[in-house]
């Protein structure tokens, strides 16, 4: 069955308590965008923003770094309440520190797959890898159309997953949409990062939806 980690960029933002509340029962998890304007220009949630949220939902914070140096901001936000936490390989601090600290506070640990790279870059940290984010726009845009080349990465890097048997699940994110959903879905998706799919739409009928992809 196909996941949902929720993004919460796309919540009503002066009345999130509820909003968690609200969708809760409809995700597996919460994905927390974290921008610094300088990797992408947005900025976008922080530390003492995940500490609060933590109180209102027992779900995983999935934490996502869109930040230039991910190894800072590990600890922050490891004790603040993340529980998975994924960064860019060309972020500016070096994988294997940001992996060990990350895993060092007992977090899971994920890598992003940018529109435009390939898969053998994320070779020497499969062992590692819980999860792998595989962007389907260019990061840091809201809104965007899903690159057509997103479901081919998706298949290429399922298939290595199971061919290795591998433990990381593959969550897709940017441009999921109910017509790309589907292919993402049949591609090896795990997880889908539903963001105006899931906050602007009845959620009910959203999980009632992927469950007949199943069928």
């Amino acid at each position: 069955m196909l996941k949902c980690s929720t993004s919460l960029w796309n919540a009503d933002l002066a009345n999130m308590a509820t909003e968690i509340k609200r969708i809760e029962p409809f995700s597996e998890s919460f994905h927390i965008d974290v921008a610094d304007g300088h990797f992408v220009p947005p900025l976008l949630f922080f530390p003492d923003f995940v500490r609060d949220m933590r109180k209102h939902t027992s779900l995983p914070f999935d934490v996502h770094l869109i930040v230039d140096d991910p190894l800072k901001w590990v600890e922050p936000f490891a004790e603040a309440g993340a529980d998975w936490i994924t960064f860019f390989l060309n972020a500016g601090s070096d994988p294997v520190e940001v992996i060990q600290a990350i895993k060092g506070f007992g977090k899971k640990v994920g890598l992003t797959m940018q529109v435009g790279d390939s898969l053998d870059i994320f070779d020497p940290y499969w062992d590692d890898m819980d999860f792998l984010t595989i962007m389907g726009t260019k990061i840091g845009i809201r809104g965007a159309g899903n690159d057509p080349t997103t479901t081919d990465r998706i298949r290429k890097a399922r298939h290595f997953i199971d061919q290795h048997g591998l433990k990381t699940q593959i969550l897709a994110d940017g441009g999921i949409r109910r017509e790309t959903v589907p292919g993402l879905y049949a591609a090896g998706a795990h997880y889908i990062i539903p963001g105006s799919l899931m906050f602007k739409e009845d959620p009910v009928e959203m999980r009632k939806w992927l469950a007949s992809l199943d069928k």
